[in-house]
This record gives C-alpha cells, sequence and structure tokens, in this order.
C-alpha cells in the first residue's frame, strides 16, 4: 500500500517484533505497523526501499530484505554506519520506529521469468537480493535454477547464515568466500570474483543479479563481460543519498534520472548510458 500524495512526507509509526543479529555490523530488524490495518494490507515488491526515521536521527533509506510473497512484516537489514544507522542498533523489540513508503522500481520480475538466476554480493549487498530470490523460491516453477556467490571479509563477518542454510536446503548452489581467512575456515579465500570461475552459465537464458560495493561491483562486471553476458542482463540497486523518496528535491540526481524513482534498480545497460563512470568505467 504505498502513500498517497497527501502523506509522502509523513511517517508511520512501526513496531520492533524481532532483531535477527546478522554480525557484529549487521542486524535485521522485523517491524510491523502500529496500524494493524495498514499493516495487513501493506504491500511492496522485491528491490523497493523504505525511509526510516528516528527523533533527532533524521532519515535514510533503507532496502526491504524481507519477502514480497509473505506480507505481514517488513524486514531492514541495517548495517551500522552513521547516525541513523547506529541508533537503529540500540533498538529493543517493542521499540518503534518512523517508516514510510515503498519507494523506488522494483527488480523485474517479469523479466526474469524462465530465467537461471546469479545473485553476486558483497557484505550487506546481499540484503535487497535475498527478498528476490526468496520471492522466487515462493514461486519456483516460474523460474530455472539458482546460483549465489557471496563475498564477506571474514568468516565471522558473514551475514544472513539463516538463509544462507535454507536456500541450500531448497536446492539453491550457494558459494562462499572471505578476505582473510580465521581459525576452521575450509572455504574458499579471494574475491568474489573468484568464484564465477566455477560456473558454466546458460548464457541464452541467464540474468545476474548484482550488489555490493563499487569495487566489487567493478571487478564482478568485467568477469561478468568476458564471459559473455550482455549489458542487458546484468541488474543491480544504486545506492545514493535519498532526501525525499519521491522526486522531488532531486537530491539523488543521476545524470537525467533520479535514483529514488527511476531506479533504485538498473540494468547495467542503463547505467552504462547514464554515464556513471564510478561503476562502469
Amino acid at each position: 500500500m504505498p502513500q498517497t500524495i497527501t502523506d509522502i512526507y509523513l511517517p508511520r509509526q512501526a513496531r520492533v517484533e524481532q532483531i535477527i543479529v546478522e554480525n557484529s555490523q549487521i542486524s535485521t530488524f522485523v517491524l510491523a505497523f502500529s496500524d494493524r490495518g495498514y499493516n495487513n494490507a501493506f504491500r511492496y515488491q522485491p528491490g523497493q526501499f523504505m525511509m526510516v526515521s528516528m527523533p533527532h536521527c533524521g532519515e535514510a533509506p533503507i532496502s526491504i530484505s524481507s519477502t514480497a510473497t509473505r506480507p505481514g512484516c517488513i524486514h531492514l537489514s541495517v548495517r551500522r554506519a552513521g547516525k541513523l544507522t547506529t541508533a537503529m542498533h540500540g533498538l529493543q523489540v517493542s521499540d518503534t520506529i518512523g517508516l514510510r513508503g515503498p519507494y523506488g522500481r522494483p527488480f523485474p520480475m517479469e523479466q526474469l521469468t524462465g530465467q537461471d538466476l546469479l545473485f553476486v554480493a558483497g557484505g550487506i549487498g546481499l540484503a535487497p537480493l535475498k527478498g528476490v530470490l526468496n520471492t522466487c523460491l515462493d514461486q519456483r516453477e516460474r523460474y530455472g535454477a539458482f546460483t549465489v556467490l557471496y563475498g564477506s571479509r571474514t568468516p565471522s563477518d558473514i551475514a544472513f547464515q539463516g538463509d544462507l542454510e535454507l536456500w541450500r536446503e531448497k536446492g539453491v548452489d550457494c558459494r562462499l568466500t572471505v578476505d582473510a581467512t580465521q581459525t576452521g575456515w575450509t572455504g574458499s579465500v579471494g574475491l568474489v570474483t573468484a568464484l564465477l570461475d566455477g560456473i558454466a552459465p546458460n548464457l541464452s537464458r541467464s540474468t545476474a543479479l548484482i550488489c555490493g560495493p563499487p569495487l566489487m561491483f567493478k571487478a564482478v562486471l568485467g568477469r561478468l563481460t568476458s564471459m559473455g553476458f550482455s549489458d542487458h542482463q546484468v541488474l543491480t540497486t544504486m545506492e545514493r543519498h535519498m532526501k525525499c523518496g519521491v522526486g522531488i528535491c532531486r537530491h539523488c540526481h543521476m545524470d537525467g534520472k533520479l535514483a529514488c524513482v527511476d531506479g533504485p534498480v538498473f540494468s547495467l545497460a542503463e547505467l552504462r548510458h547514464l554515464k556513471i563512470m564510478e561503476l562502469t568505467e
């Protein structure tokens, strides 16, 4: 249930129902709107975001990491970074925050129908992608094979471990790597691009979905291009500091487009057209 033009700046109160600690810096907040009728009617699509606010801490966009086909609550996976996100990490169950949205252009789920999907993520970048994958798993017959390549700094930094376990149980090919090993780690060590060496996608029916730090994105992009992926076969989400979320303030301006309404989901072809050089040069 998107907000109307009369209340686009009005946050609705939402209660913290559960807090899932993913690692030392990332926690997932399970939220429900205090207005139960509004909460029951609330809907969103994979790839959209919410504007989150707390008193004296401002407001920030946070990607929805829960599953669109499972209404009733919203999951926001938050990395401790600035004033607002640090304050969120101090929340307890039953505390309330402000939410407005959902905003943004989602992933093109119809376009993904019948495709083998390759998810490549680093750190918190898995958050918006897991909403896509879980939605696909709830409609399993509509999609092909799923592969997840996920990179973290160290084994203790690996987030969303519960999701990774469930995905493996459901037949998803999940491959992890870390930048630096720790005692007991027997998995891959190195950049997430190295994991691409071990897969052989069917390019006639594959789409890659990428989310992570810009340096990771550029490295993955180069590798995907050398593997034969076209720019139209690569989708990503753009992180920009959005102030209004609805295309009025133009703070997230990108060469004629606005991340909040024209994105945050873009194909690589669109990014090249927009000359987003920090990602595509």
